[in-house]
């Protein structure tokens, strides 16, 4: 028995020294977007087009086919290297610094707004760019908020002022966590619903959700709802806060364009939302609670260049199942899951167009449930169990 262990030891550490990430470069692209309000400047003032103001989404629109380049990737770390993985400083360092980056890029973007000679189409030009970076930066938040240190946790809110979603902190965390894959989650979109229709209905659902879930934590507490320990409050003082000082040095010029950005910002966060359990159901045991969330009430892509960027956010089942694991360690489900035909990027354009999305979806999803309509997620018409409750 002793020697079988020594075996088995040595054969784990042989292969933590023979395991490589494949892609451990690529996690490095996430901070390119960051970047593009200095990559706009930079290429309007040597070639001149104003387009180049849009440079944030012209990055985006490259990831479909930089995923086709790369291709999907089902290969998951051996699970010997999981905690080596995990520890990795390397993989932190590809992340924290998108939020100095972020800021930086806001400030400048405020200055170019006010003093720079543009025209109205290229100041919103600029901001669809830096709503790109809030909106991303909402999925490092989201990296970061499921963290146990209190420094993650705070640069999370903090990531999330710039779009004035810091409710998102607990809502997500707290809220869809549960509620997720059922007619009861503002978050997760229904069968049939376009995203036009679910965007209204996750936008005020998910902010009321979030006040609900605080305010009854604080009051179990026995603390006053209206005080910084009110974790909506105080990621919404942030957003305040930054925006006040900005107006105070920039003038109130830049604040239709702040709006447009925080807008467009929430608005990325909420077309993932809408692709990562479309029509996708928890089904009830017998005493009508919803099982507990498995891997099959995800869809999961596995493009690589995608996944990069949104620091494997694609791999949602892991996720769901796993909540506190870093983003490096996130493993593939396969075809044991619902798969995307395409990475977030080009799943959200078809997603703005609602005919184009059921035809590549809806098929799909209705093959993955055999047809049977009663097992996808419709709202409450098949629901007559009341709110969603998480299985004990």
């Amino acid at each position: 028995m002793r020697i079988r262990n020594r075996a088995t030891r040595e054969q784990d550490v042989d292969h933590r020294q023979q395991w490589r990430d494949p892609h451990k470069g690529l996690w490095l692209s996430g901070l390119i977007v960051p970047l593009t309000p200095f990559i706009a400047w930079g290429l309007v003032t040597l070639l001149g087009p104003g387009l180049f103001w849009a440079a944030g989404l012209l990055v985006i629109a490259l990831i479909p086919s930089l995923d086709r380049f790369y291709g999907p990737d089902r290969t998951n770390p051996p699970d010997e290297v999981m905690k080596q993985l995990e520890n990795s400083r390397y993989y932190r360092w590809c992340l924290f610094p998108y939020i100095p980056l972020q800021y930086a890029g806001l400030v400048l973007a405020c200055y170019l707004w006010a003093y720079a000679p543009m025209g109205v189409p290229e100041r919103i030009a600029l901001a669809t760019t830096v709503g790109v970076v809030g909106g991303l930066a909402i999925n490092v938040a989201h990296e970061l908020g499921h963290k146990r240190t209190s420094h993650e946790q705070w640069l999370s809110k903090i990531a999330l002022a710039q779009t004035w979603y810091g409710h998102f902190y607990v809502e997500h965390n707290y809220g869809h966590h549960t509620r997720v894959a059922t007619p009861d989650d503002p978050a997760s979109a229904r069968f049939g619903e376009s995203f036009w229709r679910f965007w209204p209905r996750t936008v005020s659902g998910t902010f009321k959700l979030g006040w609900q879930i605080e305010s009854k934590r604080l009051r179990r507490q026995g603390k006053s709802v209206w005080s910084l320990r009110n974790n909506v409050l105080n990621a919404w003082l942030m957003s305040a806060l930054l925006y006040i000082v900005l107006i105070a040095v920039f003038g109130w010029s830049i604040l239709p364009y702040l709006i447009i950005q925080a807008v467009f910002g929430f608005s990325f966060l909420e077309i993932a939302n809408y692709i990562e359990h479309y029509g996708l159901l928890r089904e009830k045991r017998p005493d009508g609670r919803y099982v507990r969330v498995a891997p099959h009430h995800s869809w999961n892509s596995d493009f690589v260049m995608s996944n990069a960027l949104l620091y494997h956010v694609q791999r949602h089942s892991d996720h769901h199942a796993h909540a506190g694991r870093r983003y490096q360690t996130l493993r593939s489900f396969g075809d044991s899951t619902p798969q995307l035909p395409g990475g977030y990027v080009s799943m959200g354009a078809c997603a703005l167009i609602p005919p184009l999305w059921r035809r590549v979806i809806d098929k799909r999803l209705l093959a993955y449930y055999d047809g049977d309509v009663t097992r996808l997620n419709r709202g409450h018409v098949d629901d007559e169990a009341g709110p969603a409750q998480d299985a004990a």
